[in-house]
């Protein structure tokens, strides 16, 4: 199991990326857009600056849901190699045949 800090770290950067994304895509859209003067796109840029650094969806770490482990981790079941081994071992995988030779 993971550090239950960390998965809580992760799971609050989680909730600020939800609270924060209408706001974040707005100003990310000002900035692109090269039609405005350049003083609006500076100042959407410094705003953009003052969100939290955790409000960015690239602060957030994939973890498996079972163990919390952030290393090893496949996206389509959600969960790290350990714990599919795991899991696959006992049945409880659909689909998943496991075999040793």
């Amino acid at each position: 199991m993971a550090k239950k800090s960390a998965v809580e770290k992760n799971e609050h950067r989680r909730k600020l990326v939800k609270n924060y994304s209408g706001k974040r895509s707005r100003l990310k859209a000002l900035v692109s857009n090269k039609e405005l003067p350049i003083e609006e796109r500076f100042a959407a840029v410094l705003k953009l600056a003052e969100l939290p650094r955790n409000s960015a969806k690239v602060r957030i770490r994939n973890r498996c849901e079972v163990t919390g482990r952030p290393r090893a981790y496949y996206r389509k079941l959600k969960m790290s190699r350990i714990a599919l081994r795991e899991l696959g071992s006992s049945g409880q995988v659909p689909g998943l045949v496991k075999s040793s030779w």
